[in-house]
């Protein structure tokens, strides 16, 4: 995949107003990539279904896959045309680890769900009643046949 801008005839004094490409355009395009793309199940496979030039996506690249693949990256095409992503949330990189992660490294970690899960099993030791044992506490097997 070639990261070229869609604009090739530039001012020396910088962009023009009519080649300037916007956040809103760049996620408008990377929102139609994904939700009209063609999944191929038996490759396993996503293919994009059209060209889309604000992303230097041609008809028929593979944008999913799940072995020995470099998926496209919305950061990367943004730093290509200079945009800032406005977002508040930086999700980590997926080889980092997710919410998934999060939760059991710090959110399992932490006083509090310890002491629920300590509280939870001391109340169902307490809350069970302790009864006789059938046939002296020895099992059917023990049982001393009748002559």
């Amino acid at each position: 995949m070639v990261m070229s801008n869609s604009c090739s005839g530039r001012s020396e004094s910088g962009e023009d107003a009519s080649c300037k490409v916007t956040l809103d355009a760049v996620k408008a395009e990377w929102k139609m990539l994904w939700r009209n793309r063609i999944d191929d199940k038996v490759r396993a496979e996503g293919i994009a279904k059209k060209d889309y030039s604000l992303l230097s996506v041609d008809q028929g690249t593979v944008i999913v896959a799940t072995k020995d693949f470099k998926p496209v990256d919305l950061k990367e095409i943004l730093s290509s045309y200079e945009i800032e992503n406005g977002d508040r949330w930086d999700l980590p990189h997926p080889s980092v680890g997710g919410y998934g992660k999060f939760a059991r490294t710090v959110l399992n970690k932490q006083t509090r769900a310890r002491e629920w899960k300590a509280t939870e099993s001391a109340r169902s030791k307490k809350s069970k009643k302790v009864l006789p044992k059938k046939k002296g506490g020895r099992g059917w097997l023990h049982q001393q046949l009748k002559k």
